[in-house]
């Protein structure tokens, strides 16, 4: 299953590869596709909102029209067909990454409202929103797994990937700590989790209407592009469940059960990025129960199984003392992530407009 990640299908063999590390891989990958259609139709809003200040229209409704675009972009064929997109959502990132850094800059010295770093609410929620927030960066730094799904297609396996791997990371350094860095500073506590809704105050563009405009509509392309890549394993999975490989690829035999699969896969992950509007919470749920694990945890116990270093050698304890503490801050931070989920749901109830 070409899928999975080469590394633990060596180390666990297809059997755990396929029902245990593999389900894991497609919850992350699925849970992107949620954060981005949720993410994408806040974008669309604020789009709308710059062109008609009074207008009424809800979030969940721009997350629909988010989906109807996905439906469309999701019939794209196989991984074979993602190298044009990676570029084109590279080159979207870095632009709204350097709109985003510019404009929180800009507000950030024309603004004379007093900044406020301090946190918020009471020592236990300060203490779950800790953990809610390494959930959150764990998520931030596991983009790597589609590299390395990816890398797995065609041979040579290891040098596609390492390379991969330091381009992701090179964007993601570049990119999320400007825009992270400058928007903190700029808007102190009052931070969104979508840093895109600080830049309008009461409806009002804060900074040029264009700039606005611009960016957001940067955000949406990528979010498309990011969307329809991490779509494709689930895709690839239940075209291998229900195709048939004897059959061409585009013929009835295939095509009919491909657009049908795609497009509830598509339906499925709007629903719930409208009923839950709460990016912050889906990227930490992410984050709790699928990269940290995957990163830090399944990687240092694999190797003891497999390489079996001395029990008496510190790389053996330093792999198990991994391992335990990340497995610790994992439940934590899952408890974290619901607990979040469900004090926002009681406080916006679903379908919520935030």
């Amino acid at each position: 299953m070409h899928l999975l990640d080469p590394k633990f299908i060596y180390l666990v063999g297809p059997r755990w590869g396929r029902y245990f590390v593999g389900p894991i891989q497609f919850m992350v990958c699925y849970g992107a596709v949620i954060a981005s259609t949720l993410l994408g139709g806040q974008c669309m809003k604020t789009v709308y909102l710059l062109s008609n200040p009074n207008g009424n229209m809800k979030l969940y409704e721009f997350v629909i029209i988010f989906g109807c675009l996905m439906l469309i972009l999701a019939q794209i064929p196989s991984f074979h067909s993602l190298r044009h997109i990676n570029l084109v959502s590279l080159v979207l990132c870095l632009a709204y990454s350097a709109s985003a850094t510019g404009c929180s800059i800009h507000i950030g010295n024309s603004s004379k409202e007093p900044k406020d770093y301090s946190l918020t609410g009471d020592t236990q929620d300060q203490v779950f929103g800790i953990f809610n927030a390494i959930a959150i960066i764990a998520t931030t730094y596991g983009n790597g797994i589609i590299p390395e799904i990816q890398a797995t297609i065609a041979p040579p396996v290891k040098g596609k990937m390492f390379k991969g791997l330091c381009v992701c990371y090179v964007v993601l350094v570049a990119t999320f700590f400007s825009v992270a860095i400058s928007g903190y500073w700029a808007f102190g506590n009052r931070s969104d989790s979508l840093i895109l809704s600080n830049f309008l105050d009461n409806r009002r563009p804060l900074v040029p209407k264009w700039l606005v405009l611009m960016t957001n509509i940067f955000t949406i392309l990528q979010l498309s592009a990011v969307a329809v890549v991490y779509l494709q394993p689930t895709n690839e999975v239940l075209e291998q469940t229900f195709g048939d490989t004897r059959s061409a690829q585009f013929s009835a035999r295939n095509v009919i059960p491909r657009v049908v699969s795609r497009s509830l896969s598509v339906i499925i992950s709007t629903i719930i990025g409208a009923m839950l509007p709460f990016f912050g919470d889906i990227n930490a749920l992410i984050g709790a129960f699928g990269f940290m694990p995957l990163d830090f945890i399944l990687p240092v116990v694999f190797f003891n199984f497999t390489f079996k270093p001395s029990k008496r050698s510190p790389l053996f304890w330093l792999n198990v003392i991994i391992a335990v503490t990340f497995s610790a801050l994992v439940a934590v931070a899952a408890i974290a992530a619901v607990r979040q989920i469900i004090l926002d749901a009681k406080t916006y109830r679903l379908f919520a407009n935030v």
